[in-house]
């Protein structure tokens, strides 16, 4: 090694020494710094993990400490490992991201910051897996911007790897296992010694832990550690995705003890300086089945004005900063919606309890009360800390019954209530012209709602439409975050923002080529779009064959809300200021959001207090982004299952749908209850079928056939597959 040990020794003895006291006593950034700083002396060559560690003289017991600092310079592009294992300061060839495998061998590096993610082909994957983080070596092409192609790269370290516990269903043979992966991208199956099968048996769906990852011809080796159940079990397939998505279920004893101990009713020293509005009439209105009731609502007029009230529970008072309970909400970040369970960020005797704003019961809340003038302004607010007792508790579908069926029936039994929500009908839709007119944009899909017989199979699929009571709610609970936004925004006080970017202008740019062939127009600016331009391109699509279609075209064009420190705006819904702040229940960043809003509210917002919400929020904003993807993408792969069981039993009937996506390799179908299937060209007929990438259309050369968006289309169920959650439909020759 051409490294001057005894020199070094003698001009890094003081670095050696802050070395070893930075492993036993100092932070991760402290120890990065005396690390970095050792890479990027000029005496310094190259070396393996074991050779730093010899040179500044750290224990063997330490080495794991030393190998997380060196990890982390990796991930921040400081430090880069070549392929054998030494370590130099970057020099800007390489990059780190999250590898996502693709079935078919090849795949992509998503990296932090940039827009495109990077294509690795088959022969370059360097042996990842799905969700490995992975240091790569760019191509010459990606170096000078690939020349109008995507960027190339070959992956040159594994720096750790992303799925060390994989779901599978077992495959039993005479002397050994196979545990074949749930996900696809995973790529392989995982070899299972009989010895650590846990007893699995041919069917069984298990939790495996991957103990070696293979290379080469050798197959990755594994044990089982949990048997969730046989595949045809009641409930398996979803408790499959649960443990597929690592979603925390049960909370721990500590946490159940802790909540035993919180009280059951709200005493006269809980309201103690409060803002009592229990004299105010209020309601929640929710859907029939909801249990966790976290916003309620009150209306009246002063003059000319409305007087909102959006009250929202005070689930702070009960989960307290640093609490087992608080770190348990903090780590889930939201609850999340499966078919046929929820899991929640709070244990139910909060969330459906205490915390819950129950009829004709005392409950502490943290309130908005807005002032609105005739033009949907606010004018004036107060946000405060209050005590409320809610009068009625309505539902979505009582409350469109008086609304916009006239029920007789209905309409006495509220008697009381019906001029109110007259007047919150009246001021929605003043909100909702207001927002409209700047360029809030509403993309309206009807959300899928699945039903379930007691095995846990799909009796029917249909679209859970909006009505006006849910359209007040949504009217006034943004009304709320925005207010609350922008009234922090302005005190400069640490905050959690929710926002949306504004889209890219490439993307943006093929929007608009592909509405020109259906005759639309968007007007482009020198350097971005305004929402306005989409919102008005959804009104003029509005009840056209190709509505849902341009729709879901235009939301693929943008970018993914997400929660951040920063309050740059929110494109989506045209507004400088928003967060959320309306379901703490469900949502940390809610939970955290109240927890400033209280420190504020009591004086409580020293110096201290502002370091410390600056060091966590950045954590909890970018961890809170990252749970709230996590349960999307469960919910859709419980809802895609459902989705395929459901058609199983439809396969030779035929279904008129639209088609909603054209590839070069056939086209996608919607039916009216929002199940979506392919037709596979090579299903078409013998013709040679040519693709436009610019229209979007399937075309045959010999018969004319043209296959197009938003086309209207009869096709014949040919198939499912619930492994691969896929359903296959076959055009009806007409």
């Amino acid at each position: 090694m051409r490294f001057c040990v005894t020199k070094a020794a003698r001009e890094n003895s003081r670095l050696r020494g802050r070395m070893r006291g930075t492993m036993e006593h100092n932070l991760l950034e402290e120890r990065k710094q005396t690390i970095y700083a050792f890479i990027c002396d000029d005496l310094y060559v190259p070396m393996k993990l074991k050779e730093i560690a010899a040179v500044l003289n750290i224990p063997k017991e330490q080495r794991g400490e030393l190998d997380e600092v060196l990890k982390a310079l990796v991930l921040e592009g400081k430090v880069e490992v070549s392929a054998r294992g030494k370590y130099c300061k970057s020099q800007g060839k390489y990059a780190v991201g999250v590898f996502l495998a693709h079935p078919n061998g090849f795949g992509f590096v998503r990296i932090e910051g940039q827009e495109e993610d990077l294509f690795i082909p088959a022969s370059e994957t360097g042996g990842a897996y799905h969700q490995d983080t992975v240091q790569v070596a760019l191509s010459a092409a990606a170096d000078s911007g690939g020349h109008g192609r995507r960027k190339t790269g070959t992956v040159v370290k594994i720096i750790e790897r992303g799925m060390s516990r994989v779901v599978c269903t077992y495959e039993q043979h005479k002397t050994f296992g196979f545990a074949v992966p749930d996900q696809p991208r995973f790529g392989s199956d995982i070899f299972i010694p009989q010895e650590r099968s846990k007893g699995a048996v041919t069917g069984h769906k298990v939790v495996v832990e991957v103990t070696d990852f293979g290379g080469g011809d050798k197959k990755p080796e594994g044990k089982v550690i949990e048997i969730l159940g046989h595949i045809n079990d009641p409930g398996t397939d979803i408790l499959s995705v649960v443990r597929a998505y690592d979603l925390p279920v049960e909370f721990s004893e500590k946490i159940m003890h802790q909540v035993e101990h919180v009280s059951h009713e709200v005493s006269a020293a809980d309201m103690a300086g409060r803002m009592d509005l229990r004299d105010l009439l209020t309601v929640t209105i929710d859907g029939e089945d909801a249990k966790d009731l976290d916003d309620a609502i009150s209306i009246s007029m002063e003059g000319e004005c409305y007087r909102l009230g959006v009250h929202i529970a005070d689930v702070t008072n009960y989960v307290q900063e640093h609490s087992a309970l608080d770190e348990e909400a903090k780590k889930r970040g939201t609850s999340v919606y499966l078919v046929d369970r929820v899991i929640p960020m709070l244990p139910h005797a909060l969330s459906n309890g205490i915390c819950s704003l129950n009829a004709g019961e005392d409950r502490l809340a943290l309130s908005c009360l807005m002032t609105i003038d005739a033009k949907g302004s606010v004018i004036d607010h107060t946000i405060a800390e209050t005590v409320i007792r809610v009068d009625r508790r309505m539902s979505y579908t009582g409350v469109k019954k008086i609304l916009e069926d006239k029920d007789p029936e209905v309409c006495r039994e509220y008697e009381d209530f019906v001029p109110m929500f007259e007047k919150m009908e009246e001021l929605a839709a003043i909100l909702r012209k207001k927002r409209m007119k700047r360029g809030s944009i509403d993309f309206d899909f009807p959300e899928t709602k699945i039903l379930l017989n007691e095995q846990g199979q799909p009796t029917e699929i249909k679209p859970y439409e909006r009505n006006v009571a849910t359209k007040i709610i949504e009217d006034f609970m943004l009304a709320a975050n925005e207010t609350v936004a922008q009234d922090y925004y302005w005190q400069e006080i640490p905050f959690v923002y929710r926002t949306h970017d504004i889209p890219d202008t490439e993307k943006i740019r093929k929007l608009s080529t592909f509405i020109n062939n259906f005759g639309y127009h968007l007007h482009i600016g020198p350097e971005e779009v305004h929402p306005k331009e989409l919102q008005k391109l959804l009104e003029k699509i509005s009840g056209s064959p190709e509505e849902a279609l341009i729709a879901r075209l235009t939301l693929r064009s943008m970018k993914q809300a997400r929660y951040s420190t920063d309050g740059t705006g929110h494109f989506g819904l045209a507004t400088s200021y928003y967060c959320h702040f309306t379901s703490p229940i469900r949502r940390y960043p809610d939970l955290q959001i109240h927890r400033i809003i209280k420190d504020n509210l009591r004086g409580r917002m020293n110096e201290k207090k502002i370091e410390h919400y600056e060091h966590i929020l950045p954590e909890v904003a970018k961890h809170s982004s990252e749970t709230e993807r996590r349960a999307d993408e469960a919910e859709r792969e419980v809802e895609k299952m459902k989705k395929v069981e459901y058609m199983e039993q439809y396969i030779g009937e035929e279904f008129e749908g639209v088609i909603s996506g054209v590839t070069e390799w056939g086209f996608y179908v919607e039916l009216p209850n929002t199940v979506e299937g392919l037709v596979h060209v090579n299903s078409l007929s013998e013709d040679f079928f040519h693709y436009d990438a610019q229209t979007y259309e399937l075309w045959g050369e010999t018969t004319g056939s043209r296959y197009k968006l938003g086309q209207k289309i009869k096709v014949l169920v040919a198939g499912t597959d619930k492994f691969m959650r896929t359903i296959d439909f076959e055009v009806v020759t007409q």
